[in-house]
């Protein structure tokens, strides 16, 4: 009898354990749902589409379903809905709006350390995720500065993150890796490396060569350090160990608030793509300090 009892106990777990189990989608319906997401999000062949197990919602007649993207490079998911009877798929955005989703984006950037140009007590914030080396970056920064940095005054703070596009500006990385070191020692210097580079790309590039336009590169830098004051022994060796690990993981932060080209500029958050024409800018500032309680500057 206690044997008896004994299996009926383990035959329930079990059955339970089995029922708790989250159930796949029949294999017929992964295949159709894998068709459909590759033509509705027109994926490459080298994109994976891993179809996940099915879960309980909150809508009714629908089951909640994660289906993953996965490049060689990396991994993205997605939640959908899927109707009990299998013939409707709803892709899910949930949005808590409990939150301010713009602070949220800004509380994944990390800022410390950085050289900072403009009012550090601003209830502004633009972080402008920047490549030296990109002709787009050159014409948001001269947009930036010095026109719009004088226009708005005290009123907002900018700040540089590094996103090198080392797979089509060759030099980029090093100029980040360089910018840093000055930037290590003295905000100015850091911010007139950045001016000079942006607005002379020509002079770096040229056909100079990849050792050439690293010599110029660590020559400009030098020259930064001296007009500064900075410890040129120091600022010198910072540059010959090329030290790139700070500019990875500002690569890295930037894929995880949805940078994937350059620039890339969030004012308090909100998101600006591309070198986006002043007036424009203008719009996101205006907002901003008005969001804050600051009252934007007059327009001329």
């Amino acid at each position: 009898m206690i044997l008896r009892r004994a299996f009926v106990v383990l035959l329930l777990i079990c059955l339970g354990c089995s029922a708790q189990s989250p159930p796949s989608p029949p294999s017929d319906i992964v295949r159709v749902v894998e068709r459909h997401v590759r033509a509705q999000y027109s994926l490459p062949p080298d994109v994976k589409v891993i179809v996940g197990t099915l879960r309980s919602s909150e809508f009714a007649n629908y089951d909640a379903l994660t289906i993953t993207f996965a490049s060689p490079s990396k991994k993205q998911d997605f939640e959908f809905l899927l109707s009990h009877d299998h013939k409707t798929l709803v892709r899910v955005t949930k949005l808590d709006l409990t939150s301010d989703p713009y602070a949220e984006i800004m509380k994944k950037i990390d800022v410390n350390g950085r050289p900072t140009r403009g009012n550090k007590d601003a209830k502004v914030t633009v972080v402008n995720y920047d490549d030296f080396e990109c002709p787009f970056c050159s014409r948001m920064h001269s947009t930036l500065f010095p026109g719009l940095f004088k226009e708005y005054g005290d009123r907002v703070l900018f700040i540089y993150k590094d996103y090198p596009l080392e797979e089509i500006h060759p030099w980029a990385v090093h100029a980040a890796v360089n910018a840093n070191c000055l930037g290590a020692q003295n905000s100015d210097a850091y911010w007139d490396y950045a001016d000079y580079l942006h607005g002379n790309q020509h002079a770096i590039g040229g056909e100079k060569g990849r050792d050439g336009q690293n010599a110029e590169l660590d020559k400009l830098a030098t020259l930064q350090a001296q007009k500064h004051n900075l410890d040129v022994a120091k600022l010198q060796a910072c540059v010959k160990a090329q030290d790139e690990k700070a500019v990875r993981a500002s690569m890295r932060e930037g894929e995880t608030v949805g940078v994937d080209a350059t620039p890339t500029m969030f004012v308090n958050g909100q998101k600006l793509d591309g070198a986006v024409p002043p007036d424009e800018v203008r719009l996101a500032l205006d907002q901003a300090l008005k969001d804050a309680g600051v009252a934007p500057p007059e327009h001329k």
